[in-house]
């Protein structure tokens, strides 16, 4: 009985890992072959058709019996059906089972953009690169940098945009975050938010705006009022949208807003 608990608790476990939120992730988009690859080919029962090869600048292999034969741009499996119908075709083989192995990936490349430690192209040089692995191959944000990064790209020829928050991947768990980036695509990483600062206060100036950074601790990060500031009296300018700014008077436990500026008077007495 006691082993039978085990076993269940074991299969609950499982399970509830394989529904994760990493599991829960979209399925990596097939991978389409482009010029630079190295595939081989190889076909059953047929060892003399094997083949290392270069896929070339135009998309296409020179394959035994079929010549020139385009690829580039195919899928694996839709490039393993065109060998396949061409041997079929020209009556070498009937109903060849041909196999396409991606040895080095080359061709696809990604652009990573904006506030990074080295903005480029590269390639991705394996066929399943998650967003976080691209932008590590960029050496991550740069100082100044948001914690979010925005992905551009095509998917099954539709344009495809998303917004990933790269420090909830791994603070909240947000795994299911971590899409799969795929050739062509661009990731850009915008500037991280900032605050502004001024009037009497020690530290006057520009300030990155943290998460859930309230006006008191925006406060502080200018060093506080001087002995002639009014910290009671302080005021922050804030535009909302498109409209134009107003002034309020805040707590001093509210939250902080992308571009907020913080007035801080002199006292009256």
């Amino acid at each position: 009985m006691h082993m039978r608990l085990l076993v269940m608790s074991f299969a609950v476990l499982l399970l509830t890992w394989l529904a994760g939120p990493a599991r829960a992730a979209e399925a990596a988009p097939e991978y389409a072959l482009a010029s630079g690859d190295t595939i081989k080919i190889t076909v059953f029962q047929n060892p003399d058709l094997t083949l290392e090869t270069r896929v070339s600048e135009n998309g296409a292999i020179t394959y035994p019996l079929l010549g020139e034969v385009k690829l580039g741009g195919l899928t694996m499996a839709g490039a393993e059906r065109r060998l396949a119908d061409g041997l079929e075709r020209g009556g070498f083989l009937k109903q060849p089972q041909v196999n396409i192995e991606l040895l080095q990936v080359r061709g696809n490349q990604v652009s990573v953009l904006g506030l990074v430690n080295r903005p480029g192209r590269y390639p991705l040089d394996a066929a399943n690169i998650r967003l976080s692995e691209a932008l590590a191959m960029a050496g991550g944000v740069a100082p100044g940098g948001a914690d979010t990064v925005v992905l551009s790209g095509v998917r099954q020829g539709k344009p495809y945009r998303v917004q990933a928050d790269i420090a909830a991947m791994f603070l909240d768990d947000q795994r299911s975050a971590d899409v799969y980036v795929a050739g062509g695509d661009t990731l850009y990483v915008h500037r991280a938010p900032v605050f502004y600062i001024y009037g009497e206060v020690q530290r006057p100036g520009v300030y990155r705006l943290e998460r859930g950074m309230t006006v008191m601790q925006g406060l502080a990060q200018g060093g506080g009022p001087t002995l002639r500031g009014s910290e009671k009296s302080l005021k922050v300018v804030r535009r909302y949208g498109d409209a134009k700014a107003e002034e309020i008077a805040p707590a001093k436990s509210d939250a902080l807003k992308a571009d907020d500026v913080i007035y801080v008077p002199e006292s009256l007495f």
